[in-house]
């Protein structure tokens, strides 16, 4: 009995031919119904969304920073691009929580994935990683994902990288990959720190400026130092037309506190710097949102207010966390990726009460009109009513 699908091309011009034809190749050619699933196999293998990790090698960097390399606990390690990060997930204390990382590893090798955590006051995470975590560990992880990567279509081959703190990690990868593979561009990274004792990968990045003419690597210190005789105070218009000559012939990557963000955006765009040609990583959220532009002044952040959960479920939640972090601390479980209001994968519908979300926040129309909000860029500033 011929299926539907037969049926239907026998309607078709010249659809007798047609069906003999398949019959025939059905005899002497492939069988492709023995590839069902493949496809998706094969996807899985490259793009795999849910990774088992194992902690192989754990590097220490300075006192309050550590690399940890991760191997993969069954598939192979999915492809990345330069500048792309990993979510990883942890468990503390009965707290299931997660953090985005920059891989700070080259994609051109895929024997490991690297990221490198800095510590950061009161971190509940990052104290966790450098106090913790030992080699063997187990660990869940989303990704990679992010867009904070070059484009050859949109961006320059010239390309200026201005990092501060830890946001040095996705240039570490993008440097690493255009050196090692010989790659047609030219970067300047611009590394701000608070002093010597922070800038991380200092010696390799300082090798990789000796030995190779298309990188140049240049230190900013915020804080004065007795024998420093580099560059000081901040990575402003002054110090970037001081360093970059063809200011509009540049790709600008910036990544670092938003702080330092916002602040080197309005810079460059004093300089005329078309804004398609800053591209700026997220930092997540800002340790001090009571300073952020727009920040209820009535507020110190510490308020306690309750959050209903669908309905039933009531939680406590402090005005200057995150309506992401109370979900999490209260066991409430809520699919994360970035942390940055860009994925928009844990966004919430807010029924009632008053939330301040800061600068930065994608939020898209439909978004806007159904009442949906980004939770990890939501602050509760009044009792809630959310729909998960």
């Amino acid at each position: 009995m011929a299926n539907i699908k037969e049926t239907l091309i026998s309607t078709f011009p010249h659809g007798k031919e047609v069906l003999q034809e398949i019959v025939d190749k059905r005899k002497s050619g492939t069988d492709y119904t023995l590839e069902n699933g493949k496809v998706d196999k094969i996807i899985n293998r490259l793009h795999n969304n849910n990774l088992r990790l194992v902690v192989n090698e754990i590097i220490e960097i300075n006192n309050n920073t550590k690399s940890f390399r991760f191997t993969s606990e069954d598939v192979l390690l999915p492809v990345f691009q330069a500048g792309q990060y990993l979510n990883v997930f942890v468990e503390i204390d009965g707290v299931r929580t997660s953090r985005p990382y920059s891989i700070s590893s080259s994609p051109r090798q895929r024997a490991y994935y690297e990221i490198t955590v800095a510590r950061i006051p009161n971190g509940f995470v990052s104290s966790y990683f450098l106090d913790k975590v030992k080699v063997g560990d187990k660990f869940e992880a989303n990704g990679p994902a992010g867009v904070f990567c070059y484009n050859p279509v949109f961006h320059k081959r010239k390309q200026v990288y201005i990092a501060g703190g830890s946001g040095i990690t996705p240039f570490l990868s993008m440097s690493r990959e255009v050196l090692s593979a010989n790659l047609d561009r030219e970067i300047h990274l611009i590394y701000g720190c608070r002093n010597e004792e922070n800038i991380l990968f200092r010696d390799e990045l300082e090798k990789m400026a000796q030995n190779n003419d298309n990188f140049k690597f240049t230190v900013v210190l915020s804080e004065q130092s007795e024998n420093w005789n580099g560059l000081t105070g901040f990575v402003d218009g002054n110090c970037i037309k001081s360093l970059i000559s063809d200011i509009n012939e540049c790709t600008y990557y910036i990544c670092g506190p938003q702080v330092m963000n916002d602040f080197v955006v309005e810079e460059l765009k004093n300089l005329n710097v078309k804004h398609s040609m800053i591209r700026r990583e997220m930092f997540g959220s800002r340790q001090d949102i009571y300073n952020e532009i727009g920040w209820p002044q009535e507020l110190s952040g510490e308020e306690v207010v309750i959050v209903t959960v669908n309905g039933d479920k009531k939680i406590p939640a402090k005005s200057g966390e995150s309506l992401l972090t109370a979900l999490e601390r209260s066991g409430v479980r809520v699919n994360v990726c970035c942390r940055s209001g860009e994925c928009s994968l844990c966004r919430v519908q807010l029924v009632g009460g008053k939330v301040f979300m800061p600068r930065g926040v994608m939020l898209r129309h439909a978004d806007e009109v159904f009442g949906y909000i980004h939770s990890c860029k939501a602050y509760p500033i009044s009792d809630l009513e959310i729909v998960l």
